[in-house]
């Protein structure tokens, strides 16, 4: 399959090879090939290694992989210069290839294997492990076929992780997780979306432990997530600066008020049908900012304005009261609810259409109104 594919593309490849020849001939005012730096190239073989990688760069990971099985030269070229590769092209024989080509590809950095329907397998992320020693970002999002096995390998081969997504990974279970981030200790981004078995408390305690890099976390529709397990991430990972609690509808005012006082980094927050959410939760957001930054009053207001919340997510949370809402909205103005900057989400909060940003505000007024500083 890949020999018969090779073949068909390196006749493209030809014909490629010579329009870029009379492409050269017309520049130079000569035939007969192309020359750079005192070396003339008149076939494929004649292309400096950093000119195929450069080539490499501006064409698609299909193309790439092709390439690297025209001749060895090539093959050695990609396999030592390629950093980043993407297969969520690849809608079948998925495990195959990636049993095949992680021997190869051992420099590789970022590594996209996110799947339309389930086909990696265990062995495949073992052959990644065993062999992709340098990968920092790896995806392996709706792998539903793998178990913890995948990230007992990827513990122990690939400790300089620094982003995962395994959202939609449903089989992983808290023990793999925790087993993953002793190993993993320079994670910053991880996506646990949809992982109901492997975001528990016990997973997130282990991760406030072991993570204290962590800058973003997406625990989205994790139902056994609960307010020990925040609390622990609050303590462990100051640096937070994304979580996404959507649909974890176990957590408490407790979660917030622990993001709030330990992570004075935090711009972004989803608390999408946290309906135990009160006042109390935001309140204390609001108070954040003061506490966390007690000179930020005396800096410039383009200064002021980079700082705290730039986006929060409060839609279904219905014991929420507009008072508090506008508090937190008037401390923070990057927070928007105008039209086409929603960055302030209300959705079914119904007693909350009173809330309004400072450009709602300033768009209202009269022309002939005069605007007065903030307070």
């Amino acid at each position: 399959m890949v020999g018969e594919a090779t073949k068909l593309r390196s006749e493209e490849l030809n014909l490629c090879f010579e329009k870029l020849m009379m492409l050269g001939a017309g520049f130079g005012g000569k035939t007969g090939g192309v020359k750079m730096e005192g070396v003339a190239i008149t076939e494929w073989k004649d292309i400096p290694m950093e000119l195929l990688l450069r080539i490499g760069s501006l064409v698609d990971d299909r193309t790439i992989i092709i390439a690297s099985g025209v001749c060895s030269g090539w093959r050695d070229a990609i396999c030592l210069g390629l950093t980043h590769l993407s297969l969520s092209w690849c809608k079948k024989h998925m495990n195959e290839l990636v049993l095949s080509l992680a021997p190869k590809f051992t420099k590789l950095q970022t590594l996209v294997l996110r799947q339309d329907k389930p086909q990696l397998e265990d062995n495949a992320v073992e052959a990644i492990a065993n062999s992709c020693h340098d990968l920092q970002d790896l995806d392996l999002s709706k792998s539903f076929k793998l178990s913890d096995r995948s990230l007992y390998a990827l513990a122990h081969g690939c400790p300089n992780l620094t982003k995962l997504n395994i959202s939609g990974c449903t089989a992983f279970t808290d023990h793999g997780l925790a087993y993953l981030t002793s190993f993993c200790r320079k994670l910053k981004i991880l996506n646990l979306c949809g992982c109901v078995k492997a975001a528990t408390d016990i997973a997130l305690q282990a991760i406030g432990r072991n993570c204290n890099q962590l800058q973003s976390l997406n625990m989205g529709w994790c139902e056994n997530v609960g307010d020990v397990g925040v609390m622990s991430l609050a303590y462990g990972c100051p640096d937070l600066r994304c979580v996404d609690l959507c649909g974890c509808v176990c957590i408490t005012d407790d979660s917030v008020i622990a993001l709030a006082n330990r992570c004075p980094h935090l711009r972004s927050l989803g608390l999408y049908y946290c309906r135990n959410i009160t006042d109390r939760a935001i309140y204390s957001l609001a108070h954040s900012r003061v506490k966390n930054k007690p000179g930020m009053w005396e800096s410039m207001k383009d200064r002021y304005d980079e700082e705290g919340l730039r986006s929060l997510n409060i839609s279904q949370c219905t014991a929420l009261t507009p008072p508090a809402v506008q508090a937190l909205c008037d401390t923070f103005p990057a927070l928007h609810t105008c039209s086409g900057r929603h960055s302030l989400v209300m959705s079914g909060c119904l007693n909350l259409t009173s809330v309004h940003c400072v450009c709602a505000v300033q768009a209202h007024r009269p022309a002939t109104s005069i605007p007065h500083s903030a307070h």
